[in-house]
């Protein structure tokens, strides 16, 4: 099954009719009244402090704050609880209000898809997209696993017999992907052994220390562990093989089987933002993409620098949500 193909391609490679389309936000700005912030601006994150969510939040304001695109203060909100129902409850209390802006993940639509919660991400108003982070496959460098067919065939036995980490939680987008891959082995991955952990820290202690067998992992994470001779990274859920540490990771389509498979991570605003807002935060976060440090630390963890604004982010959230359901039917968590 093929996941999020045909992303854009990274903000490495922007086109002139990007740069265009900038322009073209910066003059609807003007023509929509001008509406900036009057105040702080608050970037709310739903997790706490020093997580992946709230590092790009603060990243973020830092490139702004620094190259000063706006006048007003960015603050940085943290409202962990909840499975991120919190946070979005604190955007409730905001509608209309372009002075909030949610830095958020694919948790607010598998939560919905599983019957967790009853919010929808188009209860709220789509801003942006930032960019993907594909997924990896990794065991410690001392595991008598080689390759995910050693983990298939195990598995298609007894799917008991190895224990897999899957990130905070059932049905997240980590065990998504682990699912949609082993079942194309034959494994009954309604039977997986999982354990859930609370961040890439802990699973990697829990990999290290062996209390689990295997694990989905962010692709910096992984490289990291490889480099330092701790890690095996078994394959990659990327449409081909990247640039320098990437060349060295095989695709899963290299190995025969068929996922392109990464996390989203975008910006979420109040519901009734207006055209005048969306314009505005169009032209701030185009200028934060466009920045050399966005594009360095891109590079540095490995991202996809897949940027898009509030005219495009819609769309692409909706095919996003609509493949994370299919998912979750393929692997046996909701019914068709």
């Amino acid at each position: 099954m093929n996941v999020f193909r045909g992303y854009a391609r990274s903000l490495l490679r922007w086109s002139g009719a990007a740069v265009l389309a900038l322009a073209a936000a910066g003059a609807a700005h003007g023509q929509q009244g001008g509406w900036r912030p009057d105040r702080p601006v608050e970037f709310v994150v739903a997790v706490g402090a020093g997580g992946a969510t709230d590092h790009t939040a603060r990243f973020m304001q830092r490139i702004i704050q620094n190259r000063r695109l706006m006048e007003a203060p960015v603050v940085i909100t943290n409202k962990p609880g909840g499975g991120g129902n919190l946070a979005l409850n604190y955007l409730d209390q905001h509608a209309g209000d372009g002075h909030y802006l949610l830095n958020s993940t694919l948790t607010v639509m598998t939560n919905h898809i599983l019957g967790l919660s009853k919010i929808h991400y188009t209860d709220y108003t789509p801003v942006a997209l930032l960019f993907n982070e594909h997924a990896t496959l990794v065991v410690p460098a001392g595991s008598p696993i080689k390759s995910v067919r050693d983990i298939m065939q195990k598995l298609k036995g007894d799917p008991q017999t190895l224990s897999i980490a899957v990130g905070c939680a059932v049905g997240g987008i980590n065990h998504l992907g682990v699912g949609l891959l082993l079942k194309q082995g034959g494994v009954d991955v309604k039977r997986l052994k999982t354990v859930m952990f609370q961040g890439q820290g802990a699973v990697l202690t829990a990999l290290l220390g062996g209390h689990v067998d295997f694990a989905p992992m962010q692709v910096a994470t992984a490289v990291r562990g490889a480099q330092e001779g701790r890690l095996r990274i078994l394959g990659i859920a990327a449409e081909r093989r990247g640039e320098g540490a990437l060349a060295e990771i095989p695709t899963w389509k290299e190995q025969g089987l068929e996922l392109i498979w990464s996390n989203v991570r975008y910006v979420l605003g109040p519901k009734g933002m207006t055209p005048a807002q969306l314009a505005y935060w169009d032209g701030v976060l185009g200028r934060v993409t466009q920045s050399e440090e966005w594009i360095d630390e891109g590079r540095k963890n490995y991202l996809q620098l897949d940027y898009l604004n509030s005219k495009q982010t819609p769309q692409r959230l909706a095919t996003v949500y609509q493949q994370l359901r299919g998912a979750s039917v393929d692997v046996g968590l909701v019914k068709e």
